[in-house]
């Protein structure tokens, strides 16, 4: 038997197309054969549950091995393998794929479809590093003959009579010079673990060192030695195909670790598994998100069949649940020719609503299973849920349920619970609630204090996206206002009826507001003498609301917010004229006295806040001594 021809395809320039813009990683030519090897020992699988096959089967482990001298890289199965026709229809024939008249044949077997490969192309992904590849096959048919595909990467083509004796298919590929970085042990090794971790057919790859008991010695301890065994590189039966209700939380733990070997335990999972009306199955992981949600992106991997595509998943996972580790698998997922890039379509959309569902879905249950439990994981996965309800709408109608907020106390209260406790006392003459809220303890203690004193409860709100959190929830919440609580004093955080009157008269007013004006020096200062207690600070330094929230949303990248992100800021600093150290500066002797107790109150202000420093902190030091 000898033939030659030329490949039914419409340009000549195929191949260069295929080599260069195809497939975006020369890598993937290893994915695409050893996938379609497992196809085909699926395939032959399944025609023996059916009946169809009745010879056997044997040992059905994908096989891959490379020859550094002859510069090949083979990858062998005992699969379906192909007659000479075969070969002709299925890969001569570029566009065509077997795959439809293989699903045709056997449409109502039950689950025909997961056995079904939809790599198109994917056998050419071999030129992608080979001048050379060889087809060396015998088909499962009764009586079929061997048959041997040669092509060196032009349009032509030679089938020669084979020498393959068992059923299946060889493929050898002749490595060519600017891809020889292949014909390696560990390169290789490292292709294998990346896409074939999992794939549900054995994949043989050497052999490997392995140690061995050995009876024990004279001390009867044990002895062990060395052994060379078979290199499995996968599990057939990863977690994400077995049912719930067979694993236990050991299982999932160690199927983490397996995925992420330095990552600390994940706080919990989430099993996804539906066939209608698309397939999908996977596990998805909390980790602990805390603060540094940028680094943990790229987590989740997917899968189609067990073959690993890719983890760039966004238009799969909704951009918030990014920060989620674990695994997707669907055969559902349309891929292009290369199965490196995702395609929105309408599954994919359907995928992407089902995941939000099932998350928020968990998230709830563990709300109202353990409300305690539920409060401890909080500061983990509080960012995460935050992220979910600024980005989807319809996460935040099932989140306001189960997102909390958290006081300075460490008390924690739903949405709901915390509008009925505040709406008392933080009422303002409006009839507008104000819930008051600090970002760092510690700098802003003195303002917490303030506002505690007048009977205010304050949140902790210092996530990197508190400040669109913020913003979405006064965007939801009605007659509802979220000030930080260093945005004003306190005696006007909250506008109420009764206010204290400026003891001052307009004369003296004036005077201060020059003699600080002259001690600050500084236009980034605006000075308001105002009627406080005199029990609040005789000078308090703020920033306004609104300017400060667009600054911080212009540094944590708020779209639009730029502009605000560029400009100098801009304080406030409010004279109490009812404290007795103002009127310390009014009948100070001399001009030069007035203004050194005006800048000694208003550095004092400065380093309540942490804005003191430098030059300004150490004439501070020093005139507080002199002043002792």
């Amino acid at each position: 038997m000898q033939e030659k021809g030329t490949i039914s395809i419409h340009t000549e320039n195929i191949f260069p197309i295929i080599k260069k813009f195809l497939y975006s990683d020369n890598e993937i030519f290893l994915r695409e054969l050893v996938s379609n090897a497992v196809d085909a020992t699926q395939k032959i699988k399944r025609l023996a549950t059916l009946g169809q096959y009745t010879g056997e089967l044997g040992d059905t482990a994908v096989e891959v091995s490379f020859d550094a001298e002859k510069k090949t890289i083979t990858i062998s199965d005992r699969g379906l393998g192909m007659t000479a026709e075969e070969i002709k229809k299925y890969i001569n024939q570029v566009a065509f794929s077997g795959a439809e008249e293989f699903v045709e044949k056997f449409k109502d077997a039950k689950d025909a479809n997961e056995i079904i490969g939809k790599f198109g192309l994917g056998f050419y992904s071999a030129f992608m590093v080979a001048d050379t590849v060889e087809i060396n096959t015998l088909s499962y048919q009764e009586g079929a003959e061997s048959a041997k595909w040669t092509c060196d990467g032009s349009t032509s083509f030679e089938i020669t009579e084979g020498t393959r004796q068992e059923r299946g298919t060889e493929i050898t590929l002749h490595i060519n010079k600017d891809s020889e970085e292949f014909l390696d042990k560990w390169k290789l090794q490292g292709i294998l673990d990346k896409y074939a971790k999992f794939l549900p057919v054995p994949i043989k790859f050497g052999t490997k060192t392995e140690s061995i008991e050995d009876g024990v010695d004279e001390k009867d301890e044990k002895k062990w030695k060395s052994v060379e065994v078979d290199n499995f590189i996968n599990t057939t039966a990863p977690i994400w195909t077995k049912s719930p209700s067979d694993l236990t939380d050991e299982d999932y733990l160690k199927f983490y670790k397996e995925l992420y070997p330095m990552s600390e335990d994940p706080l919990f999972w989430i099993h996804l598994n539906v066939d209608y009306p698309f397939n999908l199955t996977g596990v998805l992981y909390f980790p602990k998100v805390k603060n540094e949600f940028e680094l943990q992106r790229n987590k989740i991997k997917l899968y189609s069949r067990q073959v690993f595509i890719t983890d760039e998943v966004k238009d799969i996972v909704p951009e918030f649940l990014m920060l989620l580790h674990g695994v997707i698998d669907s055969p559902d997922i349309p891929l292009n020719v290369s199965r490196s890039f995702l395609q929105a379509d309408g599954n994919v959309k359907k995928i992407n609503s089902y995941i939000t569902k099932k998350v928020a879905d968990k998230l709830g249950e563990l709300y109202k299973k353990d409300r305690k439990a539920y409060e401890e994981k909080w500061d983990d996965i509080g960012l995460f849920v935050k992220y979910g309800m600024i980005s989807e709408d319809k996460f935040y109608e099932k989140g306001k349920d189960f997102a909390l907020l958290k006081n300075t106390t460490g008390e924690y209260f739903t949405i709901e619970e915390y509008q009925s406790k505040v709406k008392p006392t933080q009422t303002d003459k409006n009839d507008q609630a104000v819930i008051l809220y600090a970002t760092d303890l510690e700098k802003q203690d003195g303002f917490i204090q303030s506002a505690n004193n007048k009977g205010y409860d304050v949140l902790v709100m210092n996530s990197p996206i508190d400040s669109h959190f913020i913003q979405n929830l006064e965007s939801k919440l009605e007659k509802t206002q979220l000030k930080r609580v260093d945005a004003d004093v306190a005696e006007k955080l909250i506008q109420k009826d009764e206010t204290y009157a400026n003891l001052l008269t307009e004369d003296q007013s004036k005077e201060v507001k020059e003699i600080f004006d002259k001690a600050i020096n500084n236009k980034t200062y605006t000075v308001e003498v105002e009627g406080l207690s005199p029990e609040e600070l005789p000078v308090t330094i703020t920033m306004e609301e609104f300017m400060r929230r667009m600054k911080e949303m212009a540094a944590t990248g708020g779209g639009g917010m730029g502009f605000y992100g560029s400009l100098p800021d801009a304080y406030k600093v409010a004279i109490n004229g009812n404290h007795p150290a103002v009127d310390k500066v009014l009948k100070a002797a001399t001009e030069e006295e007035k203004i050194k107790i005006a800048k000694q109150s208003f550095d004092l202000a400065l380093l309540s806040q942490g804005l003191l420093t430098g030059k300004d902190l150490t004439a501070f030091v020093k005139r507080s001594v002199e002043l002792l």
